[in-house]
């Protein structure tokens, strides 16, 4: 369960519609998903994150979109996030993402987690290569 709800009559805040009309030009639907209904609630909080998110993800840039989307998912899913897992699972299949590739992510993600831990437990030192040095 939700700790706000959406505002009644969203698109009657101009801010709120302003946003949702750049969502919709900017992903060429008229879906608004849920995320972006509920952070509404506070019209300087979903102007800002929408910036950010258009700024990654649907800015041209050195890594393709579906790379991005699987990224995100990456990180998704290790921040526990069910919303996101979600919304960038079925933005990775939309971009392409096949399901050979989706089962390697998980991969990637079950072994980088279990890699991480092992190292923190261990408390492993850096190796010296690893560093910039200044």
């Amino acid at each position: 369960m939700s700790t706000v709800l959406p505002p009644e009559d969203l698109e009657n805040n101009p801010r709120v519609k302003a946003v949702f009309d750049d969502i919709r030009a900017t992903r060429q639907t008229d879906f608004i998903n849920n995320i972006w209904r509920y952070l509404a609630f506070d019209e300087d909080l979903l102007e800002r994150t929408w910036g950010e998110v258009k700024a990654v993800m649907a800015t041209p840039s050195d890594l393709d979109p579906l790379t991005k989307e699987m990224l995100y998912l990456a990180v998704s899913i290790v921040n526990n996030c069910n919303y996101c897992v979600h919304s960038h699972t079925a933005g990775a299949k939309a971009k392409g993402m096949t399901q050979a590739q989706h089962a390697e992510v998980l991969k990637i993600v079950a072994l980088a987690s279990k890699t991480n831990q092992l190292a923190t437990a261990l408390q492993v030192p850096t190796d010296p290569e690893f560093l910039l040095e200044e």
